[in-house]
This record gives structure tokens, C-alpha cells and sequence, in this order.
């Protein structure tokens, strides 16, 4: 008999934030889940539901590329690399993944790239909700740490909050000193030294 293709959804969420990683999933569906959409059409309550119903049902793998990588190698290189460690996390080979957007990473299996595929796709649908709470978690997480970014509430997005922040406080370690708008602050604040040692590895 004929071995059934195993086929995987990856997605992303984290290229426009000033801070944090960019974190990808990447899901193999056994079954039809229901509910399932692009996550940022989606409520927080409702991305916790269906995640929790994910992690029962599905095969997931999860990756992140740090502030740091996303500064060494650009923020489209660092997704490929988190999208090449989700899919290495699932722990099965893929014949083919279901990629949202329209530019294929270097993956070891077939790879097929669809716009708007987050909307479209189940397996795509569901890489963007893990991927989207997995991120949320762990920028709630490094908050605390990292008082008055607003981190807890924007996740590190530059909303007008975390950019006062920044002018008000400088760049902490988990900066994007590549991105313009951390990039204009950093001057006055070079002591915060880039590192990668308070990443929460158990919230991915």
C-alpha cells in the first residue's frame, strides 16, 4: 500500500516587531479541527482555545530566531531559519510543506508557497495560532524582566508605547538594533549589550 504523504503548515509571527524573536510553527493536521483561521483574525481567547485543542491533537514543531540572529542575518533570513528549526522540531520527515507567502526557505522536503494561505489553508491556519501564542507567551514572560516596555501588552510591537519606551529607557538586550527605530535610540546606550541568555526556552 501506498504510504500516505505527510504534509506540513508553517507560518510565522514576529518580522515587525522592534523586539524579541520571530518565531514559526510548523503542524501536521491528522484531522479536520474546527474554527481554525489566521490567527490575527482571530480573538486571544480564541487563538488559547484552539491552541490547546492543537497541542492534543497535531503534531507540532515549533522554532525562533533571537533578536540577535535577526541582526546578523536580516529579519527575512532569521524567519527562514526559525522556519527550518520548527520544521526539524515536528521529529517525522515531510514530503511537502505549505508555506503562507510567496517566498520559498530552504527546506529539506518539497516546499509550496501560497498567498494569503493562512486564511486558506488548515494546516497553515493552525502554524500561525501556535505560532502567534507561543510568541505572545513569551514576550508576556520577558515583561517583568524588562520593565516599562510595555512588552505584557504590545509583545514588542512598535506601537507608541514601546517606541516612548525606547527614547525614555534606551534598547535592552532583546532589541532589534537593526531596525531603524531601535537603531536611532541606540547611540546614547551602548552598555545594553546583545544576548541571547534570557530567552525562555520553555515557552517554545
Amino acid at each position: 500500500m501506498r504510504r500516505r504523504q505527510v504534509i506540513a503548515g508553517i507560518d510565522e509571527v514576529g518580522r515587525g516587531p522592534l523586539a524579541g524573536p520571530v518565531v514559526a510553527a510548523a503542524v501536521i493536521l491528522p484531522r479536520p479541527v474546527a474554527g481554525l483561521a489566521d490567527s490575527k483574525c482571530l480573538s486571544a481567547a480564541q487563538r488559547l482555545v484552539l491552541a490547546a485543542e492543537l497541542l492534543r491533537v497535531a503534531k507540532i514543531g515549533i522554532g525562533a530566531a533571537s533578536a540577535t540572529e535577526i541582526d546578523r542575518l536580516n529579519i527575512l533570513q532569521a524567519t527562514f531559519l526559525a522556519m527550518r528549526r520548527a520544521l526539524a522540531r515536528l521529529g517525522q520527515p515531510v514530503d511537502l510543506a505549505l508555506i503562507d507567502g510567496n517566498q520559498r526557505p530552504p527546506l529539506p522536503c518539497a516546499a509550496k508557497t501560497i498567498v494569503g494561505g493562512d486564511q486558506t489553508e488548515p494546516a497553515i491556519s493552525a502554524a500561525s495560532i501556535i505560532a502567534k501564542v507561543t510568541r505572545d507567551r513569551l514576550m508576556q514572560q520577558l515583561a517583568p524582566r524588562y520593565p516599562g516596555y510595555g512588552w505584557e501588552r504590545n509583545v514588542g510591537y512598535p506601537t507608541a508605547e514601546h517606541r516612548a519606551a525606547l527614547q525614555r529607557l534606551g534598547p535592552c538586550r532583546h532589541h532589534r538594533r537593526s531596525f531603524q527605530p531601535v537603531l536611532l535610540c541606540l547611540e546614547p546606550w551602548r552598555g545594553a549589550a546583545a544576548s541571547d541568555a534570557d530567552l525562555d526556552s520553555a515557552a517554545l
